[in-house]
């Protein structure tokens, strides 16, 4: 895990397929004509193309400016604009006009409001349920300085997945992310777990961790009862990001994978184009 290899040139398993349907063309339309943002463009998600071929997409709420810089992320920083109060119900319609029977929600961190977003969090998927009762949601939240009031207001909307991302391994973590803290994200599964919603944490790998430390972060999110697990390949958004130290192999990803399920995980997502909301319809029913 530790030998460098030539980040220029991808390898063959990184391929990415392009979109093959009218499905993506009508989700590409409709979140144009709802002016949505999309964690799924900002992000620069590989799987853009699969998942909106299944007419799904994760929708990013609050802005697509963050007020952090975490050096493994595409999306914007910078001081962001004030948030759209009628945005819960402008996400509601629009989750009715894709006629979603499930819906990942996530949004940049919004350390410049007195409540981090959590009350649009919060009405959002309020919004959602009463339009679309049927609509199962996953809230792939930051986190919210580890405030538990802040936090317990996503927990009372009663979405049936909440997903906050550890990144990557303990020791790599204050060299990539911007304020936000192993421990504290810990805290914030925990209080996820303790609630009985189904928690779920994702990280990316190919940062310079060994295989070794993987597997004490699964001890780690065991111990706070996180659920579901994913794991992905780190991919350089630009040159100012942190750069790719390896391309990990496939047959890694998989004896990790074997792991986590053996370590008591209920799903677990595990293979080098895997982000955090990938295949997330599957997991809702876990229990």
């Amino acid at each position: 895990m530790n030998n460098k290899q030539n980040t220029r040139r991808k390898p063959d398993w990184l391929k990415i397929k392009l979109p093959q349907s009218n499905k993506y063309a009508k989700v590409h339309k409709i979140l144009n004509e709802h002016k949505l943002n999309t964690i799924c463009t900002s992000g620069k998600c590989p799987n853009l193309g699969e998942c909106w071929d299944r007419g799904t997409a994760t929708l990013m709420i609050l802005g697509d400016i963050c007020t952090r810089a975490c050096k493994f992320c595409a999306v914007k920083t910078g001081k962001p604009h004030l948030p759209d109060f009628n945005e819960p119900i402008k996400i509601a319609r629009s989750v009715k006009a894709l006629n979603l029977k499930h819906v990942v929600l996530t949004s940049v961190d919004r350390d410049d409001l007195d409540d981090k977003g959590s009350t649009i969090w919060a009405s959002t998927v309020f919004e959602i349920k009463k339009l679309m009762p049927n609509t199962t949601i996953e809230t792939l939240i930051p986190d919210f300085d580890a405030i538990p009031e802040l936090i317990q207001k996503v927990i009372d909307s009663r979405p049936e997945v909440i997903s906050h991302n550890l990144e990557t391994v303990k020791r790599i973590s204050p060299q990539i992310r911007s304020k936000a803290k192993y421990e504290r994200s810990l805290e914030v599964l925990k209080q996820i777990s303790d609630s009985g919603i189904s928690s779920k944490s994702g990280i990316m790998v190919g940062l310079g961790e060994t295989f070794e430390e993987v597997v004490e972060l699964m001890d780690d999110l065991r111990t706070v009862n996180c659920k579901v697990f994913t794991i992905g390949q780190y991919l350089q958004p630009t040159p100012k990001h942190a750069e790719v130290v390896e391309y990990v192999h496939p047959d890694i990803f998989k004896k990790w994978e074997e792991i986590a399920l053996k370590k008591g995980f209920k799903f677990v997502e595990s293979s080098p184009l895997v982000r955090s909301s990938y295949h997330a319809e599957k997991h809702v029913k876990i229990s």
